[in-house]
């Protein structure tokens, strides 16, 4: 229903769209608005599917869409049905005025970023690449908003995220009757597994992404605080530094280590047999230019020979960004805020971008919003009371109406 509303929005402007997907009900559109010819085309892309509201306590029915003190409250209103309506408002914005951008404007409105982009931008790139035939450069989620930290206002930019690597490890150990006792089986060998997971980190890497991030954010800051940021790029004293930030340390870990959550547990089918087999499912994300085999030994140094891996997914991402954009989209944001400080951001998290990186496209997290000082506002993405002021979607509108005026490839 999305994807419909938004391709008759575009058509009714004139604009040229496409819509196609893996099957009927779970449809992408791409949008096409001509430019001079002068640059390379330009790709907008962002998702329109949501994840789930259930089990969760609203103030305001989830997909009402309310307008309520300033605030549009509803799922997807920062993840991210609001960044697409900046999108395609600047889109709009740009046929209206009839001004002609160097270069194509390409605009993808994806149907599945939640659950891998099996039916939206994976699938996209792989079976129809001729739509995003000569793009190097992509804006989409995850950056340009307000952080909040220690009195300054941070714009993190992102040029680079993390890789999913999916993994089960199985663990096996003696079965038998319920009724006799059991030491040192498949349940204690899962049980070991996951309180070593809980309390050590894996390995510190200092990538140059996130070193960049970090000597930026810190130069933002006081002296003592801008020294301790520093010391994270210490790997003898990254772990140590992280445990004295307190809550702060979750912005900086992800992005110093590879990572693994355990998240799905199978084993046992009668509640009087021992089961002889377990496994769990495990969430690996992947720092740049790591792959499946660093994780896996990773894995067996801090585990041990205990439990059997094997890799699932691993949906790779470049090593190092092209930060050609980086300047030009950090002065439109220091134009809309003067108090901003934008700063290159690798994501702890994946998005789209990764499939569009297997065209050679590099993607920025540009979709800004000037938030309030407000700790609990990005809390609500994927949470109940999900909502967007309305003065940020203003914001990230106008923002990315000046990229598509100044984009010169």
């Amino acid at each position: 229903e999305c994807v419909s509303y938004v391709n008759d929005l575009l058509t009714q402007a004139g604009i040229e769209t496409t819509v196609l997907g893996r099957v009927p009900s779970r449809n992408n559109l791409v949008a096409r608005l001509k430019g001079r010819g002068d640059a390379p085309p330009l790709l907008m892309q962002g998702h329109v599917d949501v994840v789930t509201t259930a089990s969760q306590d609203w103030a305001h029915p989830p997909f009402g869409g309310e307008l309520i003190d300033g605030y549009i409250w509803g799922r997807g209103a920062l993840d991210m049905k609001g960044a697409v309506a900046m999108m395609i408002s600047a889109m709009l914005r740009v046929q209206a005025e009839g001004f002609e951008p160097a270069g194509d404007i390409v605009l993808a409105v994806l149907s599945d970023e939640e659950h891998g982009g099996d039916y939206g931008a994976k699938w996209l790139v792989e079976n129809h690449p001729e739509l995003f035939e000569g793009i190097r450069y992509a804006i989409g989620e995850a950056g340009g908003f307000t952080l909040h930290m220690a009195g300054r206002k941070l714009y993190p930019i992102q040029v680079a995220e993390k890789q999913i690597c999916t993994m089960r490890a199985v663990v096996h150990g003696p079965g038998g009757h319920g009724s006799m006792p059991m030491h040192g089986g498949a349940m204690a060998k899962l049980g070991q597994m996951l309180t070593t997971l809980d309390t050590h980190r894996l390995p510190v890497h200092i990538t140059p992404v996130a070193e960049a991030m970090i000597t930026e954010m810190a130069a933002a800051f006081p002296q003592q605080m801008g020294a301790k940021l520093l010391s994270l790029l210490d790997p003898e004293k990254t772990d140590a530094v992280l445990d004295q930030l307190g809550l702060a340390a979750r912005s900086f870990d992800p992005v110093l280590h590879n990572t693994v959550n355990a998240t799905i547990v199978q084993g046992g089918y009668k509640f009087n047999v021992i089961p002889s087999e377990i496994s769990v499912d495990l969430d690996g994300r992947l720092l740049p230019g790591f792959g499946p085999d660093d994780a896996l030994s990773e894995l067996r140094a801090l585990l041990g020979d205990d439990a059997e891996f094997e890799v699932e997914r691993f949906d790779k991402y470049p090593k190092e960004p092209d930060l050609a954009l980086f300047d030009m989209l950090a002065d439109i944001v220091r134009e809309g805020d003067p108090e901003a400080v934008p700063i290159p951001y690798l994501l702890g998290g994946v998005t789209d971008g990764r499939h569009f990186a297997q065209l050679g496209i590099q993607t920025y997290g540009f979709t800004p919003l000037l938030l309030p000082d407000d700790d609990t506002l990005m809390n609500t993405i994927h949470a109940a009371d999900e909502r967007v002021p309305i003065a940020a979607i203003e914001f990230g509108t106008d923002a990315i109406y000046k990229l598509l005026q100044r984009y010169q490839g």
